[in-house]
């Protein structure tokens, strides 16, 4: 370890940063310590999946040497990680985003709420639990599923707004338990923690951890916080990490990871489910993931909060950067910003470099022959070919449809994005096999504008061009 400043450990294993990058963030945490009053901090930077820098500051454990090791309570990042288990679920045909809850669950709240509702707080259901602040009393409390709920479980019309709601995580819960036949825990370990690597991201505090503190609003005193087992509720924002483990679930939100969920579902996850949360229009929600805009970027991850700790975890997939912060201190939120400002920092002082260009190999010919320029009606567009097969189309001129596609076993292609994401693009051929049209979802693309009047609906006008 390396102190650069009084009670700041900046690990010293790492050499992936620019020392003017890493006094920036240095700065950074610092500054947010300090001014946000938190008995401790840590913080690092993922990038292209590895740990590239790491820092803590504070009485962290007594003075634990290695502040990627120490655990604190990550509350609401809880979430997104019982969304992975519900999104293999559907994954595995066991269940639909669109099933109301109660095909699989026997509940008295929230029945008619669909899987994909309760994922993107859009169910309308409360935001908090029965009975006093869950997050500080034990679980006993609320023994039942009927105790979850108070008299008033539904605050708005379902799928109508987003309106956060940490019920609708218990319920989801109690789902993954229910067709997996095990605690939600157990199964999260099994399929999600142990394959990313996070094997100190538990369900109560393993040491070394951080203790929880609520620290006094006009003086530099401090409080002990209660970490109760919070039971049925636990789905919202029970679990204990650690910077490490966070660093390898934010690389896995930015990249991805096949053994647990494929990109495709992951893109599914981060696309905002509802309206935007913020009045700027700053942020939304997705299936159990967040994302906010900052300085140009969208980031996705996702805030969390119990008494006594913050977390915040902000990946960005186009700079292959993610951050992570944990403090203990009961509601320091400037400890999520905290960790999108490092991605911008990062990103901005060190661009990502692109991997160098190779030419594809084995290139069919067939798919050659649909690339270039192509005419949606007079709109001038391009296809491009690359080498995943996959297919971009973008516009030439103003206006036009821009998309990306996937390519499908029955040889047409399916958009990822914008205005086609989900509509079918085909080839259409001449009964001697050379291209005729594409056809994206009965829109016609020719090879110049208003091409043949035959392929063209409604034909085109006899007299040609004027």
């Amino acid at each position: 370890m390396t102190s650069s400043h009084e009670d700041f450990m900046e690990t010293d294993r790492f050499t992936g940063l620019l020392p003017a990058t890493r006094r920036a963030l240095l700065q950074r945490v610092a500054t947010a310590q300090a001014e946000g009053r938190a008995p401790s901090l840590v913080a690092a930077v993922v990038r292209d999946g590895r740990t590239v820098w790491a820092a803590g500051r504070g009485e962290v454990n007594g003075g634990e040497p290695d502040p990627l090791r120490t655990q604190y309570r990550i509350g609401s990042i809880t979430k997104p990680l019982v969304a992975v288990l519900v999104m293999r679920l559907r994954d595995e045909g066991l269940l639909d985003l669109a099933d109301p809850v109660g095909k699989h669950l026997d509940t008295a709240e929230g029945a008619d709420a669909t899987v994909a509702q309760l994922l993107s707080h859009s169910a309308g259901l409360a935001a908090e639990a029965r009975g006093p602040w869950w997050e500080r009393t034990d679980g006993a409390l609320r023994p039942e599923p009927s105790d979850v709920f108070g008299e008033r479980a539904r605050a708005h019309p379902a799928g109508r707004l987003f309106h956060y709601s940490n019920p609708g995580y218990a319920l989801l819960g109690a789902l993954v338990e229910r067709l997996r036949g095990e605690h939600w825990y157990a199964v999260l370990r099994r399929e999600v923690l142990l394959p990313l690597g996070m094997e100190r991201t538990t369900y109560a505090p393993e040491a070394p951890h951080a203790d929880g503190w609520a620290v006094h609003p006009w003086a530099d005193a401090v409080l002990p916080e209660p970490a109760v087992d919070t039971g049925l509720m636990a789905p919202a924002g029970q679990l204990w990490s650690t910077a490490a483990d966070l660093g390898r679930f934010a690389a896995f939100l930015a990249s991805g990871d096949d053994r647990v969920l494929s990109s495709a579902t992951l893109d599914e996850m981060r696309r905002p489910a509802v309206d935007p949360q913020n009045a700027d229009w700053t942020g939304s929600y997705g299936l159990g993931v967040q994302s906010v805009r900052a300085d140009g970027r969208v980031l996705f991850g996702h805030g969390g909060s119990m008494p006594g700790f913050g977390a915040g975890i902000w990946a960005s997939p186009r700079d292959g950067v993610a951050a992570v912060t944990l403090a203990n201190r009961t509601s320091m939120h400037q400890v999520v910003s905290l960790a999108a400002e490092m991605v911008c920092t990062v990103a901005e002082a060190e661009p990502r470099i692109p991997g160098p260009w190779r030419p594809a190999q084995g290139t069919d010919a067939a798919l050659l022959e649909i690339t270039g320029p192509w005419y949606w009606g007079a709109t001038p567009l391009a296809l491009r070919l690359r080498a995943d097969r996959t297919l971009d189309l973008a516009s030439l001129g103003d206006g036009g449809r821009a998309a990306r596609f996937r390519p499908e076993a029955d040889g047409t292609w399916t958009g990822l994005d914008g205005y086609y994401a989900g509509e079918t693009l085909t080839v259409v051929r001449r009964p001697d096999g050379t291209v005729s049209h594409l056809d994206i979802g009965t829109f016609v693309l020719t090879r110049e504008p208003y091409g043949p009047g035959e392929v063209v609906p409604g034909g085109v006008d006899e007299g040609g061009w004027r």
